[in-house]
């Protein structure tokens, strides 16, 4: 179960300078972490099922031993049939088909979920989805802290992030540390397309991902990475629903080696 490790640090005193040292840290520690990722867009009428269900793992952590971190990736294939989803991006389509080419089995689709880059199945099929958790679960993860510190007036945050040593890495494949940021919250009133009249309502929406580094097997130090990675948070954003999600990948097979998550610092 991921941990959530709270410490705020208060410094009280009538000298000016003592201000600077008031900040309020949030870390996050991976423990058995697993990211599901869910390819969907507001245009597919079978995909708020499989929305529901993302959500449904994020909000109950059904799985015991397992900590769900999720991703709702909205492809911007589907903005032609009648409805531009506001959430889409061609980015989350070509990562789609990153694992397409990888799994060789078809092509891209919605409502499409893939945990820990390692078993994709229909987005809406609640017991594959949980047995797939709990066997991702099993497996030894690579720790990861990732500490949120306090915020700048301009939107702009930084993050420590530290990777331990790497574990569970094939050999000759590169394990990338990708850093994202979701928001919890979000919904449409759809007017076109297949899902027309409906209000939807999503789980954590992916926003933004890119790559910070590459996880090392840690020779010479205690750890693979260690990073201060700076985030700029868009205006139209909501800041309590944001969270940062670190995880580290395989580039070649596509298995993520471990995750964790802490929300964005009000």
């Amino acid at each position: 179960m991921l941990s959530v490790l709270v410490s705020c640090f208060l410094a009280l005193n009538s000298s000016s300078s003592v201000n600077y040292k008031l900040q309020a840290t949030l870390a996050a520690a991976s423990d058995r972490s697993v990211v599901i990722e869910l390819f969907t867009s507001e245009g597919c009428s079978t995909c708020p099922p499989a929305d529901a269900l993302l959500a449904k793992l994020e909000d109950r952590q059904p799985v015991e031993g397992a900590h769900v971190i999720a991703l709702e990736e909205h492809v911007d294939y589907w903005n032609q049939q009648g409805w531009v989803d506001p959430y889409s991006s061609p980015e989350w389509t070509v990562r789609q088909q990153d694992y397409v080419a990888k799994f060789k089995r078809g092509g891209p689709y919605t409502p499409q979920m893939i945990v820990d880059g390692q078993r994709q199945f229909v987005g809406s099929r609640e017991l594959e989805a949980e047995q797939a958790i709990q066997q991702s679960a099993s497996r030894a993860k690579m720790e990861i802290t990732v500490t949120a510190q306090r915020p700048a007036s301009d939107g702009i945050q930084q993050f420590k992030v530290r990777v331990g040593k790497l574990i569970g890495n094939a050999d000759r494949d590169t394990a990338e540390i990708w850093l994202g940021v979701t928001e919890r919250g979000l919904e449409s009133a759809v007017r076109g397309g297949e899902n027309d009249g409906r209000d939807l309502h999503h789980a954590s929406v992916l926003r933004t991902l890119r790559k910070i580094g590459v996880a090392t097997t840690g020779v010479e130090s205690s750890s693979g990475f260690e990073g201060s990675p700076v985030v700029k948070f868009k205006s139209a954003w909501k800041q309590q629903h944001l969270q940062v999600v670190v995880f580290v990948q395989e580039k070649k097979s596509g298995r993520i080696l471990g995750a964790a998550s802490v929300r964005a610092a009000n």
